[in-house]
């Protein structure tokens, strides 16, 4: 039936171009763009997971930022120690070398210990970074230990969609050198009073008496330990009382850089698998929302003959009622 109120070919062929025209605004949208999820309405679930995972991202790359604030902190601590271990260990060498001598050589050898002594405090409160300093510490007028150093290692996300932090610890009470802190139940390992026949740390001091017989009560500090004093020299047994002093706080130290070693590996290892895990969640985001651009240019070369034909038939479609003119004509 052909009728002037209703062109159904007309309308039809509208409905086409119309449907090819939104195709090919969400084509050219894609290309555009870069992506084939840009907002909610395109995909609202691939959209929220996009959107959460791309914050999970920023914030993991602030956590990359804390590790190397970190990692530099720990390397700090780590190059102080060395310096002093190497400290230590001239002071060893130099009560070593002094057992047996006259008092006036004692006395010069005191001049030269006097100064390392003031070297392993300089590279103790010389290792500061960022105002962090694990080696000469100050706990506070009520902290009975030291705080722990805590570096920021990972963001997570449960299943359940919690987020939590995780941290790298380093425990600072045990790799300490000096202890300032009114209140600190311990001092640190240079500072600390040791018995002379072990080494072990006390919290009693014994003061030996100087140029007398060693006691077995007798505690020394490698921080303050003297073998000339006035007129006075250390005796024989007083100074190999205080090379176990020194050899106990090396021993300790070593232990500390081992902690610190560790403790810089584990920053190391985690920087690695923080960026590892970032790219990971960059390539899963993309597959989720990024566009195929080849398959987009294919499909808008597609879509743009689709249209040019549709705009043909409903050209044609339109012209179909000039002919029912041609029914009226005498």
């Amino acid at each position: 039936m052909s009728s002037i109120m209703t062109n159904s070919a007309a309308l039809t062929a509208l409905q086409s171009l119309n449907a090819t025209n939104k195709s090919l605004t969400d084509t050219q949208a894609r290309i555009s763009t870069g992506y084939k999820v840009s907002q909610a309405s395109d995909n609202a679930a691939y959209w929220s997971i996009a959107t959460t995972m791309r914050s999970d991202n920023k914030a993991l790359s602030t956590v990359q930022d804390s590790l190397g604030l970190g990692a530099s902190k720990v390397d700090t601590a780590y190059t102080g120690m060395n310096a002093a271990i190497a400290t230590i260990d001239s002071i060893k060498q130099k009560l070593t070398s002094s057992y047996g001598q006259t008092d006036a050589a004692k006395e010069k050898t005191q001049v030269e210990i006097a100064a390392l002594q003031a070297q392993l405090k300089g590279y103790a409160d010389g290792a500061t970074f960022s105002g962090t300093n694990m080696l000469s510490v100050n706990s506070g007028a009520t902290a009975t230990t030291a705080a722990d150093v805590k570096i920021v290692s990972a963001f997570n996300r449960s299943s359940a969609g919690a987020a939590s932090i995780s941290t790298i610890d380093v425990n600072v009470e045990s790799i300490k050198l000096y202890e300032s802190g009114a209140a600190a139940t311990s001092k640190g390992i240079l500072d600390s009073n040791r018995l002379g026949t072990t080494g072990a740390e006390v919290t009693t001091a014994s003061a030996p008496t100087l140029g007398a017989a060693a006691a077995v009560t007798d505690t020394y500090s490698v921080a303050t330990l003297t073998i000339f004093s006035g007129t006075t020299a250390a005796s024989d047994s007083q100074i190999a009382q205080q090379m176990n002093v020194v050899d106990a706080a090396l021993k300790d130290m070593t232990n500390a850089a081992t902690k610190l070693g560790a403790a810089k590996s584990s920053i190391d290892l985690q920087k690695t698998f923080t960026q590892d895990l970032m790219d990971s969640i960059d390539r899963g985001v993309g597959q989720l929302v990024d566009a195929d651009m080849n398959k987009e240019s294919t499909r808008l070369q597609a879509l743009q003959v689709q249209q040019q034909l549709g705009i043909q038939a409903l050209s044609i479609a339109n012209g179909s009622s000039q002919s029912i003119l041609s029914l009226f004509r005498g």
